[in-house]
């Protein structure tokens, strides 16, 4: 017992007491060795070729920060159906609402207006939900109607010659939504507005400073272009067709956006070289579609505004249910110029892939190759004393040549 104790406790100190050291072998092989430096090539063509060319692992980075200012422009001639209103002159004062929004601006393209609201009495729309009724009981006082337009006043009154629902304090008339979205929208002619896109940025990193204007852009230019990003000139205009806009985003027709709304979101990118001349920098512009066309419930985009006024001491206001396209602008982008730190720490440690043609090649040689066996015996060498037991070693570290005396297994 005290033996196989002993025994025990010997190889557990001998596996723990372990030393492993590398071992070179030569394999006079042309298929591994063919393996082997392929996949080193691989390896520094990806370092080079990829990481450091086409990644620019030799430059520092820094994203660009800017800001961004609109103004819009364009007239339109329209009437609005079902209002009374007749036909007018809708210039940028009225059609975008609010004038003034954070990296962003609303063109409004279609309407349902309601005038000379004030506060009384009328009968609530019956496609609300609990205000059809029979008798006063129905209407409980002072209880707000749901998603409603008003608060019950407790009487029950003739809403059309057949149907009757709960009276209502409210803004009367009420609002009718009956927008009918496959008509041509009040202001189909917004198509052809133009919004002039003014953005600044910055790489404080590298202390440079671009607008999205041309330096050498004049006046006379400014008043005559509009984006084109085919034209070699063009593409840098910062007048853009609004028309233009919604149909590289959306890929339909303006004014099928325009009947019941939208948001369009334009991302201004800046991606610049700067171990060029800054002159090289300018910005790419993106289109797309921020909600969803096909939504089935609640499509497009819309809110209601008032505007308020008083006639004999008598508040008034005019409701305006505005649909229209919502454009959100995103500024983006990264500068880089060459540094050597981050050259040197993508080198160093794209270098350390080449350990993966090292692991590759032995795994080939010990469990693929014919004569792995072989291989294996070669490559694993096991060192112990003659008697098989473990090399003792002085307190120095060093031992006489009687006590060290090897034999090499294999």
């Amino acid at each position: 017992m005290a033996t196989e104790e002993t025994t025990c406790c010997g190889s557990v100190i001998g596996a723990t007491l372990e030393y492993n050291t590398p071992n070179i072998v030569h394999i006079k092989s042309w298929k591994v060795g063919l393996v082997n430096r392929i996949l080193q090539l691989a390896i520094i063509g990806y370092i080079i070729g990829y990481v450091v060319v086409y990644e620019k692992g030799y430059q520092d980075t820094t994203d660009a920060v800017g800001v961004v200012t609109t103004k819009l422009k364009g007239v339109a001639y329209a009437a609005v159906p079902g209002s009374g209103i007749p036909a007018r002159v809708w210039d940028n004062a009225d059609y975008v609402v609010p004038p003034k929004e954070d990296c962003a601006f609303f063109v409004m393209t279609n309407m349902i207006i309601t005038e000379d609201q004030t506060n009384t009495v009328c009968a609530e729309d019956p496609s609300m939900k609990d205000v059809v009724c029979e008798e006063d009981s129905d209407c409980p006082e002072r209880v707000p109607v749901t998603n409603g337009n008003g608060v019950r006043t407790g009487k029950c009154v003739p809403y059309d010659n057949s149907t009757k629902t709960c009276e209502i304090y409210a803004w009367c008339p009420i609002e009718l939504d009956n927008l009918n979205s496959t008509e041509t929208p009040v202001l189909a002619a917004a198509e052809n507005f133009t919004v002039l896109i003014k953005n600044h940025i910055s790489f404080h990193k590298f202390n440079i400073q671009r607008r999205n204007i041309l330096e050498d852009a004049r006046k006379e230019y400014l008043r005559n272009c509009t984006y084109n990003a085919e034209h070699p000139v063009d593409k840098f205009c910062p007048i853009f067709v609004l028309k233009d806009i919604v149909e590289k985003a959306t890929g339909r027709p303006f004014t099928e956006i325009a009947s019941l709304g939208g948001v369009v979101g334009i991302e201004i990118r800046w991606d610049c070289n700067l171990d060029r001349s800054a002159s090289y920098c300018v910005p790419r512009y993106i289109f797309t579609r921020e909600d969803r066309a096909e939504a089935l419930i609640a499509p497009g985009f819309n809110f209601r505004y008032a505007d308020h006024y008083k006639v004999n001491d008598t508040d008034y206001r005019t409701l305006t249910k505005a649909y229209g396209i919502m454009f959100k602008i995103s500024v983006t982008g990264t500068g880089g110029k060459f540094d050597v730190i981050p050259l040197i720490l993508n080198l160093a440690s794209g270098l350390a892939l080449l350990v993966l043609s090292t692991v590759v090649c032995d795994v080939i040689i010990l469990y693929v190759h014919k004569k792995r066996e072989y291989f294996r015996d070669k490559k694993y060498l096991n060192v112990t004393n003659a008697n098989g037991s473990l090399i003792d070693f002085s307190p120095l570290g060093l031992g006489s040549e009687s006590d060290n005396e090897q034999t090499a297994e294999r």
